[in-house]
Protein backbone atom coordinates (compact mmCIF):
# COMPACT_ATOMS: atom_id res chain seq x y z
CA UNK A 1 0.00 0.00 0.00
CA UNK A 2 1.42 3.41 -0.98
CA UNK A 3 0.12 6.90 -0.28
CA UNK A 4 -3.08 5.58 1.34
CA UNK A 5 -4.12 3.49 -1.68
CA UNK A 6 -4.66 -0.26 -1.58
CA UNK A 7 -2.84 -0.71 -4.92
CA UNK A 8 -0.01 1.14 -6.58
CA UNK A 9 -0.69 3.03 -9.77
CA UNK A 10 1.19 0.31 -11.66
CA UNK A 11 -0.91 -2.54 -10.24
CA UNK A 12 -2.82 -3.12 -13.52
CA UNK A 13 0.32 -2.99 -15.63
CA UNK A 14 2.29 -0.30 -17.41
CA UNK A 15 2.62 1.00 -20.95
CA UNK A 16 5.69 2.94 -22.08
CA UNK A 17 6.81 2.82 -18.46
CA UNK A 18 3.67 4.50 -17.08
CA UNK A 19 0.52 3.15 -15.41
CA UNK A 20 -2.10 2.15 -17.98
CA UNK A 21 -4.52 4.46 -16.19
CA UNK A 22 -2.54 7.43 -17.51
CA UNK A 23 -3.51 6.52 -21.06
CA UNK A 24 -7.17 6.14 -20.10
CA UNK A 25 -7.00 9.73 -18.84
CA UNK A 26 -4.98 10.77 -21.93
CA UNK A 27 -7.63 9.58 -24.38
CA UNK A 28 -10.58 10.73 -22.25
CA UNK A 29 -9.11 14.24 -22.03
CA UNK A 30 -8.07 14.19 -25.70
CA UNK A 31 -11.67 13.59 -26.78
CA UNK A 32 -12.99 16.16 -24.31
CA UNK A 33 -10.60 18.77 -25.73
CA UNK A 34 -11.58 17.66 -29.25
CA UNK A 35 -15.19 18.48 -28.48
CA UNK A 36 -14.50 21.71 -26.57
CA UNK A 37 -12.12 23.26 -29.11
CA UNK A 38 -14.10 21.96 -32.06
CA UNK A 39 -17.16 23.76 -30.73
CA UNK A 40 -15.08 26.83 -29.77
CA UNK A 41 -13.72 27.16 -33.31
CA UNK A 42 -17.25 27.47 -34.67
CA UNK A 43 -18.99 29.40 -31.88
CA UNK A 44 -18.33 33.00 -33.00
CA UNK A 45 -19.38 32.17 -36.58
CA UNK A 46 -22.50 30.36 -35.33
CA UNK A 47 -23.50 33.41 -33.29
CA UNK A 48 -22.94 35.86 -36.17
CA UNK A 49 -23.96 33.85 -39.23
CA UNK A 50 -26.73 31.63 -37.87
CA UNK A 51 -28.28 33.48 -34.93
CA UNK A 52 -27.63 36.87 -36.58
CA UNK A 53 -25.99 38.58 -33.63
CA UNK A 54 -23.81 41.56 -34.47
CA UNK A 55 -20.06 41.15 -34.13
CA UNK A 56 -20.19 43.21 -30.95
CA UNK A 57 -23.02 41.20 -29.34
CA UNK A 58 -21.48 37.88 -30.36
CA UNK A 59 -18.11 38.84 -28.87
CA UNK A 60 -19.63 39.67 -25.48
CA UNK A 61 -21.56 36.37 -25.47
CA UNK A 62 -18.37 34.52 -26.39
CA UNK A 63 -16.45 36.26 -23.59
CA UNK A 64 -19.13 35.51 -21.00
CA UNK A 65 -19.20 31.86 -22.06
CA UNK A 66 -15.40 31.52 -21.80
CA UNK A 67 -15.39 33.28 -18.41
CA UNK A 68 -18.02 30.94 -16.97
CA UNK A 69 -16.05 27.92 -18.23
CA UNK A 70 -13.16 29.11 -16.03
CA UNK A 71 -15.31 29.98 -12.99
CA UNK A 72 -17.26 26.73 -12.60
CA UNK A 73 -14.19 24.49 -11.99
CA UNK A 74 -13.77 26.26 -8.63
CA UNK A 75 -17.12 24.83 -7.54
CA UNK A 76 -16.62 21.48 -9.28
CA UNK A 77 -13.21 21.07 -7.67
CA UNK A 78 -14.60 21.85 -4.23
CA UNK A 79 -17.42 19.30 -4.54
CA UNK A 80 -14.96 16.67 -5.76
CA UNK A 81 -12.50 17.30 -2.93
CA UNK A 82 -15.16 17.45 -0.25
CA UNK A 83 -17.70 14.84 -1.31
CA UNK A 84 -17.76 13.15 -4.73
CA UNK A 85 -14.13 12.35 -5.44
CA UNK A 86 -12.58 13.21 -8.77
CA UNK A 87 -13.67 10.09 -10.70
CA UNK A 88 -17.40 10.56 -10.07
CA UNK A 89 -17.10 14.29 -10.75
CA UNK A 90 -15.36 13.68 -14.09
CA UNK A 91 -17.93 11.06 -15.15
CA UNK A 92 -20.82 13.39 -14.25
CA UNK A 93 -19.16 16.32 -16.01
CA UNK A 94 -18.56 14.23 -19.12
CA UNK A 95 -22.24 13.22 -19.17
CA UNK A 96 -23.35 16.87 -19.00
CA UNK A 97 -20.82 17.84 -21.67
CA UNK A 98 -21.97 15.09 -24.03
CA UNK A 99 -25.58 16.22 -23.67
CA UNK A 100 -24.61 19.87 -24.18
CA UNK A 101 -22.56 19.24 -27.30
CA UNK A 102 -25.31 17.21 -28.92
CA UNK A 103 -27.85 19.96 -28.11
CA UNK A 104 -25.62 22.35 -30.07
CA UNK A 105 -26.48 20.37 -33.22
CA UNK A 106 -30.13 21.62 -33.08
CA UNK A 107 -30.07 24.59 -35.45
CA UNK A 108 -33.75 25.43 -35.62
CA UNK A 109 -35.34 26.81 -38.79
CA UNK A 110 -32.78 29.54 -39.49
CA UNK A 111 -34.99 32.45 -38.46
CA UNK A 112 -32.25 34.00 -36.35
CA UNK A 113 -32.94 35.12 -32.80
CA UNK A 114 -36.70 34.96 -33.41
CA UNK A 115 -36.43 31.16 -33.62
CA UNK A 116 -37.56 29.49 -30.34
CA UNK A 117 -34.72 27.00 -30.89
CA UNK A 118 -32.33 29.67 -29.60
CA UNK A 119 -33.39 28.61 -26.09
CA UNK A 120 -31.98 25.16 -26.86
CA UNK A 121 -28.74 26.87 -27.86
CA UNK A 122 -28.55 28.72 -24.53
CA UNK A 123 -29.29 25.46 -22.73
CA UNK A 124 -26.52 23.70 -24.67
CA UNK A 125 -23.99 26.33 -23.57
CA UNK A 126 -25.20 26.00 -19.97
CA UNK A 127 -24.70 22.22 -19.98
CA UNK A 128 -21.21 22.62 -21.46
CA UNK A 129 -20.25 25.25 -18.85
CA UNK A 130 -21.43 23.21 -15.85
CA UNK A 131 -19.99 20.01 -17.30
CA UNK A 132 -16.61 21.71 -17.75
CA UNK A 133 -16.78 22.74 -14.11
CA UNK A 134 -16.87 19.12 -13.00
CA UNK A 135 -14.36 17.78 -15.51
CA UNK A 136 -11.79 20.50 -16.26
CA UNK A 137 -9.65 20.44 -13.11
CA UNK A 138 -10.54 17.06 -11.64
CA UNK A 139 -9.24 14.83 -14.44
CA UNK A 140 -5.81 16.45 -14.07
CA UNK A 141 -5.83 15.66 -10.35
CA UNK A 142 -6.30 11.93 -11.04
CA UNK A 143 -3.15 11.97 -13.19
CA UNK A 144 -1.10 12.99 -10.16
CA UNK A 145 -2.82 10.42 -7.95
CA UNK A 146 -1.45 7.58 -10.06
CA UNK A 147 2.05 8.40 -8.78
CA UNK A 148 3.64 8.87 -5.36
CA UNK A 149 4.84 12.41 -4.68
CA UNK A 150 8.49 11.40 -5.09
CA UNK A 151 7.99 9.36 -8.28
CA UNK A 152 10.31 10.82 -10.93
CA UNK A 153 7.74 9.88 -13.60
CA UNK A 154 5.29 12.57 -12.46
CA UNK A 155 6.58 15.38 -14.69
CA UNK A 156 6.85 13.14 -17.78
CA UNK A 157 3.31 11.91 -17.04
CA UNK A 158 1.92 15.44 -17.10
CA UNK A 159 3.87 16.10 -20.29
CA UNK A 160 2.19 13.09 -21.94
CA UNK A 161 -1.20 14.24 -20.63
CA UNK A 162 -0.51 17.78 -21.90
CA UNK A 163 0.17 16.35 -25.35
CA UNK A 164 -3.25 14.67 -25.26
CA UNK A 165 -4.89 17.99 -24.45
CA UNK A 166 -3.30 19.75 -27.39
CA UNK A 167 -3.70 16.85 -29.81
CA UNK A 168 -7.43 16.87 -29.07
CA UNK A 169 -7.59 20.67 -29.40
CA UNK A 170 -5.86 20.62 -32.79
CA UNK A 171 -7.96 17.76 -34.19
CA UNK A 172 -11.19 19.29 -32.88
CA UNK A 173 -10.59 22.63 -34.58
CA UNK A 174 -9.62 20.92 -37.84
CA UNK A 175 -12.35 18.27 -38.03
CA UNK A 176 -15.33 20.00 -36.39
CA UNK A 177 -14.36 23.38 -37.83
CA UNK A 178 -14.05 22.02 -41.36
CA UNK A 179 -17.31 20.02 -41.14
CA UNK A 180 -19.25 22.92 -39.63
CA UNK A 181 -18.17 25.53 -42.18
CA UNK A 182 -18.25 23.19 -45.17
CA UNK A 183 -21.34 21.01 -44.68
CA UNK A 184 -23.38 22.75 -41.98
CA UNK A 185 -23.36 23.65 -38.29
CA UNK A 186 -25.01 20.42 -37.15
CA UNK A 187 -22.19 18.38 -38.72
CA UNK A 188 -19.49 20.32 -36.87
CA UNK A 189 -21.26 20.38 -33.52
CA UNK A 190 -22.38 16.78 -34.01
CA UNK A 191 -18.74 15.76 -34.50
CA UNK A 192 -17.87 17.55 -31.25
CA UNK A 193 -20.67 15.65 -29.51
CA UNK A 194 -19.41 12.31 -30.84
CA UNK A 195 -15.92 13.19 -29.61
CA UNK A 196 -17.22 13.90 -26.12
CA UNK A 197 -19.23 10.67 -26.10
CA UNK A 198 -16.07 8.74 -27.01
CA UNK A 199 -14.27 10.45 -24.14
CA UNK A 200 -17.00 9.38 -21.72
CA UNK A 201 -16.94 5.80 -23.00
CA UNK A 202 -13.14 5.59 -22.64
CA UNK A 203 -13.29 6.97 -19.09
CA UNK A 204 -16.03 4.59 -17.93
CA UNK A 205 -14.40 1.61 -19.68
CA UNK A 206 -11.03 2.37 -18.12
CA UNK A 207 -12.22 2.69 -14.52
CA UNK A 208 -10.45 -0.53 -13.39
CA UNK A 209 -7.14 0.80 -14.73
CA UNK A 210 -7.40 3.82 -12.40
CA UNK A 211 -6.90 1.38 -9.46
CA UNK A 212 -9.09 3.28 -7.01
CA UNK A 213 -7.79 6.76 -7.75
CA UNK A 214 -10.15 9.69 -7.49
CA UNK A 215 -12.65 7.93 -5.23
CA UNK A 216 -14.55 9.80 -2.46
CA UNK A 217 -12.69 10.37 0.81
CA UNK A 218 -15.73 9.28 2.80
CA UNK A 219 -18.14 7.17 0.69
CA UNK A 220 -20.53 6.80 3.61
CA UNK A 221 -21.37 10.50 3.47
CA UNK A 222 -22.66 10.03 -0.07
CA UNK A 223 -24.89 7.15 1.09
CA UNK A 224 -26.68 9.21 3.75
CA UNK A 225 -30.19 10.32 2.93
CA UNK A 226 -31.35 13.90 3.02
CA UNK A 227 -35.12 14.30 2.77
CA UNK A 228 -35.39 10.73 1.57
CA UNK A 229 -32.83 11.27 -1.24
CA UNK A 230 -29.34 9.80 -1.16
CA UNK A 231 -26.88 12.65 -0.65
CA UNK A 232 -24.88 11.75 -3.78
CA UNK A 233 -27.98 11.99 -5.95
CA UNK A 234 -28.95 15.24 -4.20
CA UNK A 235 -25.61 16.73 -5.29
CA UNK A 236 -26.26 15.63 -8.87
CA UNK A 237 -29.79 17.07 -8.81
CA UNK A 238 -28.64 20.41 -7.40
CA UNK A 239 -25.82 20.57 -9.95
CA UNK A 240 -28.28 19.78 -12.72
CA UNK A 241 -30.50 22.62 -11.50
CA UNK A 242 -27.46 24.92 -11.62
CA UNK A 243 -27.67 24.55 -15.39
CA UNK A 244 -30.81 26.71 -15.16
CA UNK A 245 -28.90 29.48 -13.38
CA UNK A 246 -26.12 29.39 -15.97
CA UNK A 247 -28.78 29.35 -18.74
CA UNK A 248 -29.90 32.72 -17.35
CA UNK A 249 -26.40 34.15 -16.88
CA UNK A 250 -25.25 33.36 -20.41
CA UNK A 251 -28.23 35.29 -21.83
CA UNK A 252 -27.61 38.35 -19.66
CA UNK A 253 -23.88 38.82 -19.97
CA UNK A 254 -23.84 41.96 -17.82
CA UNK A 255 -24.66 39.70 -14.87
CA UNK A 256 -21.48 37.74 -15.57
CA UNK A 257 -19.46 40.95 -15.54
CA UNK A 258 -21.04 41.99 -12.23
CA UNK A 259 -20.39 38.54 -10.77
CA UNK A 260 -16.73 38.71 -11.80
CA UNK A 261 -16.31 42.24 -10.46
CA UNK A 262 -17.91 41.64 -7.06
CA UNK A 263 -16.48 38.16 -6.49
CA UNK A 264 -13.05 39.22 -7.76
CA UNK A 265 -12.91 42.22 -5.42
CA UNK A 266 -13.93 40.07 -2.44
CA UNK A 267 -11.36 37.42 -3.37
CA UNK A 268 -8.48 39.90 -3.76
CA UNK A 269 -9.34 41.69 -0.50
CA UNK A 270 -9.54 38.37 1.37
CA UNK A 271 -6.19 37.15 0.00
CA UNK A 272 -4.44 40.41 0.83
CA UNK A 273 -6.05 40.61 4.29
CA UNK A 274 -4.92 37.07 5.03
CA UNK A 275 -1.42 37.82 3.81
CA UNK A 276 -1.07 40.99 5.89
CA UNK A 277 -2.63 39.72 9.13
CA UNK A 278 -1.83 36.03 9.31
CA UNK A 279 1.43 35.36 7.49
CA UNK A 280 5.07 35.76 8.37
CA UNK A 281 6.82 38.60 6.49
CA UNK A 282 8.44 36.39 3.85
CA UNK A 283 5.24 34.45 3.11
CA UNK A 284 3.37 37.76 2.96
CA UNK A 285 5.84 39.09 0.39
CA UNK A 286 5.45 35.92 -1.68
CA UNK A 287 1.68 36.42 -1.79
CA UNK A 288 2.23 40.01 -2.97
CA UNK A 289 4.49 38.66 -5.75
CA UNK A 290 1.86 36.04 -6.69
CA UNK A 291 -0.85 38.72 -6.86
CA UNK A 292 1.35 40.83 -9.16
CA UNK A 293 1.67 37.88 -11.54
CA UNK A 294 -2.07 37.17 -11.30
CA UNK A 295 -2.97 40.73 -12.31
CA UNK A 296 -0.48 40.53 -15.18
CA UNK A 297 -2.14 37.36 -16.42
CA UNK A 298 -5.51 39.15 -16.76
CA UNK A 299 -4.08 41.47 -19.44
CA UNK A 300 -2.40 38.56 -21.19
CA UNK A 301 -5.56 36.43 -21.46
CA UNK A 302 -7.71 39.43 -22.40
CA UNK A 303 -5.56 39.86 -25.52
CA UNK A 304 -4.59 36.24 -26.16
CA UNK A 305 -8.25 35.13 -26.24
CA UNK A 306 -9.00 37.34 -29.23
CA UNK A 307 -8.08 34.16 -31.11
CA UNK A 308 -11.54 32.63 -30.86
CA UNK A 309 -13.51 35.84 -31.45
CA UNK A 310 -12.19 38.93 -33.25
CA UNK A 311 -9.14 37.23 -34.79
CA UNK A 312 -11.31 34.35 -35.96
CA UNK A 313 -13.67 36.78 -37.69
CA UNK A 314 -10.76 38.74 -39.18
CA UNK A 315 -9.28 35.51 -40.57
CA UNK A 316 -12.63 34.67 -42.16
CA UNK A 317 -13.20 38.05 -43.79
CA UNK A 318 -9.86 39.70 -44.41
CA UNK A 319 -7.23 36.97 -44.90
CA UNK A 320 -6.26 35.14 -48.09
CA UNK A 321 -6.94 31.59 -46.87
CA UNK A 322 -6.06 29.91 -50.14
CA UNK A 323 -3.31 27.39 -49.38
CA UNK A 324 -2.02 25.23 -52.25
CA UNK A 325 -5.18 25.96 -54.18
CA UNK A 326 -7.51 25.00 -51.31
CA UNK A 327 -9.70 27.55 -49.52
CA UNK A 328 -9.20 26.62 -45.85
CA UNK A 329 -12.15 27.45 -43.52
CA UNK A 330 -11.24 30.11 -40.97
CA UNK A 331 -12.16 27.89 -38.01
CA UNK A 332 -9.45 25.39 -38.97
CA UNK A 333 -6.80 28.00 -38.15
CA UNK A 334 -7.82 27.64 -34.50
CA UNK A 335 -5.72 24.46 -34.50
CA UNK A 336 -2.45 26.35 -35.08
CA UNK A 337 -1.91 27.32 -31.43
CA UNK A 338 -2.30 23.73 -30.21
CA UNK A 339 0.03 22.40 -32.92
CA UNK A 340 2.66 25.00 -32.03
CA UNK A 341 2.40 24.04 -28.35
CA UNK A 342 2.99 20.35 -29.11
CA UNK A 343 6.05 21.27 -31.18
CA UNK A 344 7.48 24.01 -28.97
CA UNK A 345 6.72 22.98 -25.37
CA UNK A 346 9.64 20.49 -25.27
CA UNK A 347 11.90 23.14 -26.80
CA UNK A 348 11.03 25.66 -24.09
CA UNK A 349 11.44 23.08 -21.32
CA UNK A 350 14.92 22.30 -22.66
CA UNK A 351 15.72 26.00 -23.09
CA UNK A 352 14.87 26.88 -19.47
CA UNK A 353 16.89 23.91 -18.22
CA UNK A 354 19.96 24.89 -20.28
CA UNK A 355 19.76 28.53 -19.17
CA UNK A 356 19.29 27.48 -15.52
CA UNK A 357 22.46 25.37 -15.63
CA UNK A 358 24.37 28.44 -16.83
CA UNK A 359 22.72 30.72 -14.28
CA UNK A 360 20.99 32.67 -17.04
CA UNK A 361 17.36 31.55 -16.67
CA UNK A 362 14.99 34.56 -16.43
CA UNK A 363 12.96 34.85 -13.25
CA UNK A 364 9.22 34.11 -13.31
CA UNK A 365 8.30 37.85 -13.45
CA UNK A 366 10.80 38.39 -16.29
CA UNK A 367 9.27 35.49 -18.21
CA UNK A 368 5.86 37.15 -17.73
CA UNK A 369 7.27 40.32 -19.24
CA UNK A 370 8.70 38.38 -22.18
CA UNK A 371 5.32 36.69 -22.67
CA UNK A 372 3.52 40.05 -22.84
CA UNK A 373 6.10 41.46 -25.28
CA UNK A 374 5.67 38.49 -27.63
CA UNK A 375 1.90 38.76 -27.33
CA UNK A 376 2.00 42.42 -28.35
CA UNK A 377 4.50 41.71 -31.10
CA UNK A 378 2.11 39.17 -32.59
CA UNK A 379 -0.58 41.83 -33.05
CA UNK A 380 1.93 44.31 -34.46
CA UNK A 381 3.24 41.76 -36.98
CA UNK A 382 -0.31 41.11 -38.22
CA UNK A 383 -0.95 44.85 -38.52
CA UNK A 384 2.31 45.32 -40.44
CA UNK A 385 1.41 42.47 -42.81
CA UNK A 386 -2.05 43.85 -43.46
CA UNK A 387 -0.71 47.37 -44.13
CA UNK A 388 1.97 45.99 -46.45
CA UNK A 389 -0.73 44.19 -48.45
CA UNK A 390 -2.49 47.51 -48.97
CA UNK A 391 -5.96 48.86 -48.23
CA UNK A 392 -8.70 46.71 -49.72
CA UNK A 393 -6.44 43.70 -50.22
CA UNK A 394 -6.55 40.46 -48.29
CA UNK A 395 -3.85 39.91 -45.65
CA UNK A 396 -1.42 37.11 -46.64
CA UNK A 397 -2.07 33.98 -44.60
CA UNK A 398 1.59 33.90 -43.53
CA UNK A 399 0.83 36.62 -40.99
CA UNK A 400 -1.85 34.50 -39.33
CA UNK A 401 0.75 31.79 -38.80
CA UNK A 402 3.14 34.43 -37.41
CA UNK A 403 0.67 35.95 -34.94
CA UNK A 404 -0.19 32.49 -33.60
CA UNK A 405 3.51 31.63 -33.37
CA UNK A 406 4.32 34.71 -31.29
CA UNK A 407 1.22 34.26 -29.14
CA UNK A 408 2.13 30.63 -28.50
CA UNK A 409 5.72 31.43 -27.51
CA UNK A 410 4.29 34.13 -25.25
CA UNK A 411 1.87 31.62 -23.73
CA UNK A 412 4.74 29.19 -23.05
CA UNK A 413 6.57 31.99 -21.19
CA UNK A 414 3.55 32.75 -19.02
CA UNK A 415 0.99 29.99 -18.55
CA UNK A 416 3.08 27.02 -17.27
CA UNK A 417 5.42 29.43 -15.47
CA UNK A 418 2.46 31.03 -13.71
CA UNK A 419 1.04 27.68 -12.58
CA UNK A 420 4.43 26.69 -11.17
CA UNK A 421 4.86 30.07 -9.46
CA UNK A 422 1.46 29.87 -7.77
CA UNK A 423 2.39 26.44 -6.43
CA UNK A 424 5.77 27.59 -5.16
CA UNK A 425 4.79 30.94 -3.63
CA UNK A 426 1.64 29.96 -1.72
CA UNK A 427 1.94 28.48 1.78
CA UNK A 428 0.40 25.00 1.90
CA UNK A 429 -2.72 26.20 3.74
CA UNK A 430 -3.36 28.83 1.03
CA UNK A 431 -2.40 26.75 -2.02
CA UNK A 432 -5.95 26.05 -3.23
CA UNK A 433 -7.00 29.66 -2.59
CA UNK A 434 -4.12 31.09 -4.64
CA UNK A 435 -4.61 28.57 -7.44
CA UNK A 436 -8.32 29.43 -7.48
CA UNK A 437 -7.41 33.11 -7.72
CA UNK A 438 -5.13 32.31 -10.69
CA UNK A 439 -7.97 30.62 -12.57
CA UNK A 440 -10.40 33.36 -11.55
CA UNK A 441 -8.00 35.80 -13.22
CA UNK A 442 -8.22 33.66 -16.37
CA UNK A 443 -12.01 33.98 -16.22
CA UNK A 444 -11.74 37.75 -15.84
CA UNK A 445 -9.31 37.90 -18.76
CA UNK A 446 -11.68 35.91 -20.95
CA UNK A 447 -14.57 38.22 -20.14
CA UNK A 448 -12.39 41.27 -20.83
CA UNK A 449 -11.43 39.61 -24.13
CA UNK A 450 -15.09 39.64 -25.09
CA UNK A 451 -15.35 43.36 -24.33
CA UNK A 452 -12.24 44.13 -26.41
CA UNK A 453 -13.53 42.01 -29.28
CA UNK A 454 -16.85 43.85 -28.98
CA UNK A 455 -15.01 47.16 -29.44
CA UNK A 456 -13.20 45.69 -32.45
CA UNK A 457 -16.49 44.63 -34.00
CA UNK A 458 -18.55 47.72 -33.18
CA UNK A 459 -21.35 48.46 -35.61
CA UNK A 460 -20.11 49.49 -39.03
CA UNK A 461 -16.51 48.58 -38.25
CA UNK A 462 -14.37 47.11 -41.00
CA UNK A 463 -10.87 45.64 -41.14
CA UNK A 464 -9.37 49.11 -40.62
CA UNK A 465 -11.00 49.25 -37.18
CA UNK A 466 -9.62 45.81 -36.32
CA UNK A 467 -6.10 46.87 -37.28
CA UNK A 468 -6.44 50.11 -35.34
CA UNK A 469 -7.42 48.28 -32.14
CA UNK A 470 -4.79 45.56 -32.70
CA UNK A 471 -2.10 48.21 -33.12
CA UNK A 472 -3.15 49.89 -29.87
CA UNK A 473 -3.33 46.73 -27.78
CA UNK A 474 -0.10 45.48 -29.36
CA UNK A 475 1.88 48.52 -28.24
CA UNK A 476 0.19 48.45 -24.82
CA UNK A 477 1.20 44.80 -24.32
CA UNK A 478 4.79 45.51 -25.41
CA UNK A 479 4.98 48.54 -23.11
CA UNK A 480 3.59 46.69 -20.12
CA UNK A 481 5.89 43.76 -20.84
CA UNK A 482 8.96 46.03 -20.84
CA UNK A 483 7.79 47.61 -17.58
CA UNK A 484 7.34 44.16 -16.00
CA UNK A 485 10.89 43.18 -17.01
CA UNK A 486 12.25 46.43 -15.55
CA UNK A 487 10.63 45.83 -12.14
CA UNK A 488 11.07 42.04 -12.22
CA UNK A 489 14.14 42.18 -9.88
CA UNK A 490 11.92 43.78 -7.22
CA UNK A 491 9.21 41.14 -7.69
CA UNK A 492 11.84 38.40 -7.60
CA UNK A 493 13.12 39.84 -4.32
CA UNK A 494 9.58 39.57 -2.89
CA UNK A 495 9.57 35.88 -3.82
CA UNK A 496 12.44 35.15 -1.33
CA UNK A 497 13.59 32.18 -3.42
CA UNK A 498 16.75 31.84 -1.31
CA UNK A 499 14.71 30.84 1.74
CA UNK A 500 11.97 28.89 -0.06
CA UNK A 501 11.65 25.39 1.43
CA UNK A 502 9.24 22.48 1.28
CA UNK A 503 6.86 21.87 4.13
CA UNK A 504 8.17 18.97 6.16
CA UNK A 505 5.39 16.44 5.65
CA UNK A 506 7.46 13.30 5.69
CA UNK A 507 7.79 12.94 1.93
CA UNK A 508 11.46 13.94 1.54
CA UNK A 509 13.18 12.42 -1.45
CA UNK A 510 15.69 9.66 -0.89
CA UNK A 511 19.14 11.22 -0.58
CA UNK A 512 17.75 14.68 0.16
CA UNK A 513 19.36 14.96 3.59
CA UNK A 514 22.76 14.04 2.16
CA UNK A 515 22.61 16.59 -0.67
CA UNK A 516 20.79 19.30 1.24
CA UNK A 517 18.87 20.20 -1.92
CA UNK A 518 15.60 18.54 -2.95
CA UNK A 519 16.41 19.03 -6.61
CA UNK A 520 19.69 17.16 -6.28
CA UNK A 521 17.89 14.01 -5.21
CA UNK A 522 15.13 14.04 -7.84
CA UNK A 523 12.16 15.96 -9.18
CA UNK A 524 9.83 17.22 -6.48
CA UNK A 525 6.33 18.09 -7.75
CA UNK A 526 5.83 21.21 -5.64
CA UNK A 527 9.16 22.82 -6.41
CA UNK A 528 9.70 22.08 -10.08
CA UNK A 529 11.33 25.08 -11.77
Amino acid sequence: MSGGYAESGDARGTFLGHPKGLFVLFFAEMWERFSYYGMRALLIFYLVQHWMFSDSEASVIYGAYAALVYITPVVGGYLADRYLGQRKAVAFGALLLTFGHFLMAFEGDGAGQADPAINIFWLALAFIIVGSGFLKANISVIVGQLYTRTDIRRDPAYTIFYMGINLGAALGAIVAGWLGQTYGWSYGFGAAGIGMLLGLVVFVWGKPLLVGRGEPNDPQVLEKKVGGIKFEWLLYILSFLTVGLVWLLIQYQALVGSLLGIAGAILVIYVLYTAVTKLAPEDRDRIFAAMFLIFGSILFWALFEQAGSSLNLYTDRSVDRNILGIEVPASVFQSINAIYIVLLAPVFALLWTMLARKGLEPSAPAKFGLGLIQLGAGFLVLVAGALAAGTGNLTPVLFIFLIYLLHTTGELCLSPVGLSAMNRLAPSHMASLIMGTWFFASATGNFAAGLIASAVGAEGAGPERVLEVYSTVGWVAVGVGVAVIVISPLIKKLMHLDTLADDNVGDDLEGQSEFGDPQSAGIHPTTKP
